[in-house]
């Protein structure tokens, strides 16, 4: 069994805007984060007025963890793990119920079905108790350190 680290050490994102709280698995093709909706935790600035999280975070939820994949890999290949990533769009990306209710701990998943050197495209769910809660298509891009000097002077 391997021991990962949190989120952070594998995103480009410091608090508030890491939403995860832990990394369940990270395999060659494939991730496994979660976090919990609750107003003690990292979601609780995005929460509405009943506790619930609103739907539209599940692609940024997504997002992360590919995040969290693609800076894991970067780390076990000597590279810098928290590079900077772009999410290019989602596809499909449904939350029927309209939020994530307040104690709900959502296990995010990625599967990578395609990637270059620089473009990705992974299938993501969010499910909590077995259940599947949302899920879509999330497509990203990596900059190479030029092309990141050139949008970040």
């Amino acid at each position: 069994m391997t021991d990962f680290l949190a989120p952070h050490h594998y995103l480009p994102h410091e608090a508030p805007m890491c939403l995860l709280e832990s990394v369940v698995a990270v395999e060659q093709e494939s991730a496994h984060c979660r976090v919990t909706v609750s107003r003690h935790g990292v979601l609780a600035p995005f929460l509405n007025a009943d506790g619930h999280l609103p739907g539209w975070f599940a692609i940024e939820l997504i997002a992360q963890t590919v995040g969290v994949w693609s800076g894991w890999h970067a780390m076990h290949n000597g590279e810098e793990a928290s590079r900077v990533g772009m999410l290019l769009g989602g596809r499909g990306v449904r939350c029927p119920e309209g939020s994530f209710e307040q104690g709900l701990q959502l296990e995010c998943h990625v599967t990578l079905l395609m990637r270059d050197e620089k473009i990705g495209c992974f299938e993501g769910q969010i499910l909590a108790d077995g259940n599947i809660l949302a899920s879509g298509r999330v497509n990203t891009y990596q900059p190479d350190n030029n092309e990141l000097e050139q949008l970040l002077p």
